[in-house]
């Protein structure tokens, strides 16, 4: 009998309001994972002949995800991809911070074979992060049915790799963003588009999920050891890396207080085309030749940056693609890390 583990973190999706007729005044992270899944109708039936198992790991407003939620979370998704019988996880989670963790668990998982704690196969078994926008106390809660389309994509044999499943759209952790502070339908994959649609319990797939693109610098052996042994001790000092926006005005003084105060790397949100403002084109540039690693990317809610354009800054990399801020912030801080100077 196959295995679907589910790997709770908290977040509304597990949050209790007073009133059910209250979607925002609510708390976070208040109901067990076990009453979640029961909350699920026909989750029996969905399942067929796969058995569910239930992992509390954390009950948290995900706007407080932290490092070594991070780090129990890798260690987790690890203990149960390298089981066999296990097919696949589903992590329930908050959607404030859920871009950044999928972006996470991705890379990690990336890297596990090269870093020899996982096999290729076992890294291949998709990871869905479940949300919801409403609490699991609502009167009309979305959480049950994200829960349900989650598992109906850890049935079809195409799904692989670290997914977001919410309002019956799939989307790949690359693109995935939060763009809405309220509506149910609160993300986007912008123009690189959704990955699959469920509908009824079933999967329509619109592209294919697998990663693409040219190898990184997080794909060598040496960088990958590092990174695991990092998530392995729970003494890991996590590097300093902030993101800032360009904006009108912008004279540089955030980017050398940061740099006088010991950062250890920045993502600058730049207007349009990922530009730069002058003054915090200038302060980059000395942050760049005191050794600390700049990028840069676009601040617009769609589309990605075009190389091009001059600028002392690179642009935000990874597999060929501009990475969105909030991606880019967590590429760096992996890079920083694994002892790879971005």
């Amino acid at each position: 009998m196959k295995k679907i583990v589910v790997l709770a973190t908290g977040g509304t999706i597990a949050g209790a309001s007073a009133s059910v007729g209250d979607g925002v005044a609510y708390r976070a992270g208040e109901v067990p994972v076990s009453r979640l899944l029961a909350q699920v109708p026909g989750l029996e039936q969905l399942l067929g002949d796969s058995k569910l198992v239930a992992e509390q790991v954390a009950q948290v407003n995900s706007k407080d995800m932290d490092y070594g939620l991070w780090q129990a979370l890798a260690l987790r998704c690890v203990h149960w991809m390298a089981q066999d019988d296990v097919s696949g996880l589903v992590i329930t989670h908050g959607t404030d911070t859920l871009e950044e963790t999928a972006w996470f668990l991705q890379r990690m998982l990336d890297v596990a074979p090269l870093a020899q704690v996982l096999t290729t196969a076992q890294a291949r078994k998709p990871v869905v992060l479940s949300s919801a926008m409403r609490p699991s106390t609502a009167r009309l809660s979305d959480g049950p049915q994200n829960l349900a389309d989650a598992v109906s994509v850890l049935q079809d044999t195409r799904a692989s790799g670290v997914l977001a499943v919410a309002a019956g759209h799939v989307h790949a952790a690359r693109a995935v963003h939060k763009v809405q502070p309220y509506r149910v339908d609160a993300f986007s994959s912008g123009d690189a588009g959704l990955l699959a649609h469920v509908e009824e319990g079933r999967v329509r797939w619109l592209r294919d999920p697998g990663m693409t693109g040219e190898p990184d610098v997080l794909a060598t052996a040496q960088s990958a050891k590092t990174l695991w042994d990092c998530m392995r001790n729970p003494e890991t000092a996590w590097p300093w890396v902030e993101v800032l926006v360009s904006h009108a005005g912008a004279d540089g003084r955030n980017l050398r207080a940061c740099l006088q105060a010991g950062v250890q790397g920045v993502v600058l949100a730049g207007s349009g085309n990922a530009t730069l403002h002058t003054g915090i084109e200038a302060a980059a540039s000395t942050l760049m030749q005191q050794g600390v690693p700049v990028w840069r990317t676009s601040r617009c809610l769609e589309g990605s940056a075009v190389a091009g354009a001059e600028s002392v800054v690179p642009l935000a990399m990874c597999g060929g693609q501009v990475l969105r801020p909030m991606q880019a912030r967590t590429e760096m801080v992996l890079q920083v890390l694994a002892g790879v100077r971005p």
